[in-house]
């Protein structure tokens, strides 16, 4: 065979393995709403940065008739690229080949990627759209899982792993996205669940789709699995690609800077009114961070998830930053369950891949109730704690209002290692709020007060004049200065600065014992 020949057969295989499932399947799926794996790819990378690995890779099962089914691929494609210039690996499930059920020879594929990832410090993203394991392959089908599963636990902390649903994902294999850092889904095309519809109606007597059992608003708003819902494919691989603008290749590198934008103009001044005078009356959190990172852009993360507390990637100076927030607007900023669980994980995300943390509190506490208790708040509450006090990047924590009681504390205060603690004039840091505090205090007083309302109020005035304030923990040095909220964006920017090289560190261990 010549080499023109061996070039033609070469060419005419390479486009073998491009129709993945062929024509017919692939129209499918775009019938469904979903593009092909390798219309996904394009998307997400640069362009024409796309190299793939392992194309000629068929299964090696030859049980129930699959030995005369071997498809280019087996089911995923894989290799390496670039966003935004900066190398990443991917990998693709392909449905349209085996409904991209897992083989071994598929699962290998994935290992392979991974490992060059780990071996290469770069971030490795996974396109999920499969039916599960390969039946017909048995326990082999179950082994590769493992085998993925062992990687993404391996690679956890050393390089950001994203996982990107974009069709079913059910039984073992929801549990690699669920190690990996951020879980994007799409509405109405993507699905998570251990057990499908079927056997939650024959076990439980459930009735339920596929949508309100694991659809992507499900796990959005209330398991908190996934922390982006977008509408579309393109519009999920669009936010991770501005994702990846704010993280580090690795855990020994840097976020790459940002441009330092200016925000809005104006943005300082009504830093000055968005704050209400009334301290039980709500105001949005979101347009205070907006007011102060570059160029006003917030990319928040677990939107629909535990809204008490925001988190999210936004770039200060050009510094990269992680900010956590109370916020006020909804159940008045407390800390719950849900609320300790996102904030702990988010910042352990930040403290392993170097990305420095600045905190807006306002925060009354935590969130009473016999639902609360019994659900552990004592111990999700300990997660953000620990968190916290175990993070060793630069934190800085700017209090705007309330700061009470053990929540205090819990939110990046001095005690817990806070680099930079400021407070602008209308901070409160008490142990609790002014009436909890006057009904405890002068309950007696109060009681045999010929007019109880009115000496209540009073007594709540005296306590606001003496406690609600932020001057004497400044003068304790647990907040490093008071600041005009004016400042807010300049003092937090000077103190990244000063703090880029810092160096800290817990005692040696193996990994501490987080109350999981």
């Amino acid at each position: 065979m010549s080499m023109q020949d061996r070039l033609n057969e070469l060419s005419s295989l390479r486009e073998e393995s491009r129709m993945g499932g062929g024509e017919a399947r692939l129209r499918a799926q775009h019938e469904r709403g979903k593009l092909s794996a390798r219309e996904r790819i394009d998307l997400l990378l640069d362009d024409d940065s796309f190299v793939e690995l392992d194309r000629f890779v068929t299964h090696r099962s030859t049980d129930f008739g699959l030995e005369d089914q071997k498809i280019l691929g087996d089911g995923v494609v894989t290799g390496y690229g670039t966003v935004h210039g900066r190398l990443v690996f991917v990998f693709s499930q392909d449905f349209t080949v085996f409904g991209g059920s897992l083989s071994g020879a598929h699962a290998e594929k994935i290992v392979k990627v991974q490992e060059l990832a780990l071996k290469n410090g770069a971030p490795i993203i996974g396109l999920n759209d499969s039916g599960g394991a390969r039946i017909q392959e048995g326990v082999v089908s179950l082994g590769g899982y493992a085998d993925i599963f062992l990687r993404n636990t391996l690679a956890s902390g050393v390089i950001p792993q994203i996982s990107v649903i974009l069709g079913p994902c059910a039984g073992g294999a929801v549990y690699s996205p669920a190690i990996t850092d951020f879980v994007f889904m799409v509405r109405g095309t993507s699905y998570m669940f251990v057990t499908g519809p079927n056997v939650v109606k024959t076990v439980t007597h459930e009735d339920i789709d596929m949508e309100g059992l694991g659809g992507a608003d499900v796990h959005a708003s209330k398991s908190g699995v996934a922390h982006f819902a977008h509408d579309s494919e393109p519009e999920a691989l669009e936010a991770v690609r501005e994702l990846l603008r704010f993280l580090p290749q690795n855990n020994t590198e840097s976020s790459p800077a940002g441009s330092g934008e200016e925000p809005a103009e104006g943005a300082a001044e009504r830093l000055l009114a968005l704050v209400p005078d009334n301290p039980n009356k709500p105001y949005d959190m979101v347009e205070v961070i907006r007011c102060i990172v570059d160029g006003g852009h917030f990319q928040e993360v677990h939107q629909s998830f535990g809204g008490n507390l925001l988190v999210g990637f936004a770039h200060l100076g050009g510094h990269a930053v992680g900010v956590v927030a109370n916020q006020p607007a909804v159940l008045a900023g407390v800390l719950d369950i849900d609320a300790s669980v996102k904030g702990a994980r988010f910042v352990r995300f930040c403290d392993a891949f170097n990305i420095p943390l600045v905190v807006f509190e306002d925060v009354p506490g935590f969130l009473p109730g016999v639902a609360q208790e019994h659900g552990g708040i004592i111990r999700e509450g300990a997660k953000l704690l620990f968190a916290f006090a175990e993070a060793t990047v630069p934190k800085v924590t700017v209090i705007t209002r309330k700061a009470y009681g053990g929540a205090y504390d819990v939110m990046n205060s001095k005690h817990i290692r806070g680099d930079l603690n400021l407070g602008w004039p209308t901070a409160e840091i008490a142990v609790m709020g002014p009436k909890g505090a006057v009904e405890i205090l002068f309950r007696r007083e109060i009681a045999q007060a010929e007019n109880p309302e009115a000496a209540t109020e009073e007594k709540i005035q005296e306590y606001r004049e003496m406690f609600a304030h932020p001057y004497i923990a400044a003068s304790r040095g647990y907040l490093d200065d008071v600041i005009d909220p004016r400042e807010t964006r300049d003092r937090l920017i000077s103190g990244l600065d000063m703090l880029r090289n810092k160096r800290d560190q817990n005692p040696p261990s193996k990994h501490g014992n987080i109350p999981l």
